[in-house]
């Protein structure tokens, strides 16, 4: 059973959220915040696996609460997954910075919000590739948007290297694997070696390390 955390400062919102995620059985709603600060403090209690995270919010915001819950030791399974009118949220590239494993936009289908929880509870970034390069090329064209030293990556080995620039392209493991010549099982293991060497916590922050070191630069397309 996969334990949710709803935060939103709309009871309308979050009661439909709930109806949704409780018709799931798979699925169990554990508990509701109405601000950051109850966020954080539920989330301490209850454990969730997942928190579905509303940025603007009174008092302490998305943004700072998921930095909060991200930032203990003790919820380092828990993973944050951002909730926003927009796709292009001008918080949202900083909290995929601070650890969140992706976002959502709040008119997603019924389908596609129970898979999304789905997907964040099994460690898989919550972001498609068209999405993304837009979100990051915006904020890595912004002033204090510059790159990240490559000394950052000395620990990867070159196939590592490769598996990462494909992973910020967006790609699966499958897709990298065909890329690539690999098994499917040997592309998770690169990806997974990745993460444990620069100490991230899942596929959202590679990609975000992918445009930030420059291996994959904003304006790349896959179609190009």
């Amino acid at each position: 059973m996969i334990r949710v955390l709803l935060a939103d400062d709309q009871a309308l919102v979050r009661a439909g959220f709930r109806a949704l995620l409780d018709s799931a059985p798979d699925i169990q709603v554990v508990a509701e915040a109405a601000d950051g600060a109850e966020a954080v403090r539920l989330t301490r209690t209850e454990r969730p696996d997942v928190v579905l995270m509303d940025i603007r919010m009174p008092g302490v915001d998305g943004l700072e609460a998921t930095g909060l819950i991200l930032a203990e030791p003790s919820l380092k399974h828990t993973r944050v997954v951002i909730l926003t009118t927009f796709d292009l949220d001008e918080y949202i590239f900083e909290a995929l910075r601070g650890g969140a494993s992706g976002f959502l936009v709040k008119d997603t289908e019924p389908r596609d919000l129970l898979q999304a929880v789905r997907v964040a509870h099994e460690g898989e970034a919550l972001l498609s590739p068209g999405v993304t390069r837009r979100l990051i090329a915006d904020f890595v064209r912004r002033p204090g948007g510059s790159a990240t030293p490559s000394t950052r990556l000395d620990a990867l080995t070159a196939r590592e290297r490769e598996v990462l620039a494909l992973v910020g392209r967006g790609m699966s493991n499958e897709e990298i694997a065909l890329e690539l010549v690999l098994s499917p099982a040997t592309a998770k293991t690169h990806v997974s070696r990745a993460m444990v060497k620069l100490g991230v916590r899942d596929r959202a922050q590679l990609v975000v390390l992918a445009y930030e070191t420059e291996l994959v630069t904003p304006g790349w397309s896959r179609d190009a």
